[in-house]
């Protein structure tokens, strides 16, 4: 099983849904970097379930960092955050362990595994492992901060609602960085009242999340392989809930001619800009100092109320079956933080791969 992401700078994924902790393993860091602890509680807070579309189930995600930090900086030697798991209802899983819920790893697993999988609460396919990644990502983002490169990510549509696309894009990432509900325009009411009817139904929604790193300079990328949208697109597929990822103007290129998707150069005090970013601040796989932009399709929560129709994977007879438990209706706002996190890291190896480990520590070179 691949539990490993990054070249140079990596993070390892450990736990499941109902074991004892989760956690996550960074190796790659340079020593000397100082540990913020309060991003990390804010970011974890952020994918926390905290709001009324969110679900019951309360984790506090007290983590703890058990090697690689001495006196609040790196080490350089590998970093392990364990979050403790507290708030487990096993239970409500009993059946799960032959009854395939539909859109779920219940089945997939169990040929992979040969039936030696922890099912419950989804185990190993939980997103529950994404509070580790979010912790991971938090301590990246804020070394990548002092560098000048900063993510941030809103809902651009859930349930047939919009907000707006990013505008001043600096400016809304710095103001994303406060916001527990992450949206740019005033549809945070209309987006909840979608979700909470979905949840009324006892089913869910899906959405759209887009997603801007700004500070990033020109260079940064491999032409081929390990292209920056392959880099990211690899981090962010390995993200449960997101089934597509499109760059710039992505599918919306299929309908325009060259002469508008084309992104023109212009020069300004010394330094190089384009004045559309239809490509998302890529070309050629390699970024080219615009802002980084892309959209994730999210969807919708597959543990819903409504009786479906699925198999018993043991005796392979048909079945049906109504998802009891704490499931959000929409993933989508506490998913904002975890594309953050990934997006972070992915960011972060690049860095890595073109100006060595040190560059999170000295900076990137002018």
């Amino acid at each position: 099983m691949k539990n490993t992401f990054g070249n140079s700078l990596t993070v390892t994924l450990f736990g499941e849904s109902h074991g004892e902790a989760i956690g996550a393993v960074l190796d790659g860091l340079a020593a000397g970097i100082e540990i913020d602890g309060k991003s990390v509680s804010d970011a974890l807070a952020k994918r926390r379930p905290s709001l009324s579309t969110d679900t019951a189930r309360k984790e506090k995600d007290e983590y703890r960092i058990i090697s690689g930090v001495y006196g609040g900086k790196t080490t350089g030697t590998p970093l392990c955050v364990v979050i403790p798991n507290t708030d487990v209802k096993s239970g409500d899983y009993a059946e799960f362990s032959h009854i395939a819920r539909p859109s779920h790893a219940d089945y997939t697993a169990y040929v992979k595994y040969g039936g030696y999988n922890d099912h419950r609460g989804g185990g190993r396919f939980s997103g529950r492992i994404t509070a580790a990644l979010v912790a991971a990502g938090a301590i990246v983002s804020s070394a990548l901060g002092k560098t000048g490169i900063k993510t941030g990510t809103h809902i651009l549509s859930v349930a047939g609602v919009k907000d707006r696309e990013f505008s001043d894009v600096a400016a809304d990432v710095g103001e994303l960085q406060k916001k527990a509900f992450p949206v740019l325009s005033d549809v945070e009411n209309e987006m909840t009242e979608k979700i909470l009817a979905a949840k009324k139904d006892g089913d869910s929604v899906g959405g759209i999340l887009q997603t801007a790193v700004v500070g990033v300079p020109a260079g940064i990328g491999e032409p081929w392989f390990d292209s920056v949208e392959s880099v990211l697109s690899h981090a962010l597929f390995s993200i449960g809930g997101i089934k597509g990822v499109e760059f710039g103007a992505g599918f919306k290129f299929a309908e325009m001619r060259g002469s508008e998707a084309n992104d023109p150069f212009f020069a300004e005090s010394g330094k190089i800009y384009t004045k559309t970013n239809n490509n998302g601040g890529i070309n050629g796989g390699i970024t080219n100092g615009m802002p980084i932009i892309f959209n994730c399709a999210v969807k919708p929560t597959p543990s819903i109320a409504k009786r479906q129709e699925t198999v018993d994977f043991k005796t392979c007879e048909n079945a049906e079956i109504e998802v009891t438990g704490r499931h959000d209706p929409a993933i989508i706002r506490r998913a904002a933080a975890v594309v953050d996190a990934v997006t972070a890291i992915a960011i972060a190896d690049l860095l890595t791969v073109r100006y060595g480990t040190d560059v999170l520590k000295r900076g990137i070179p002018v």
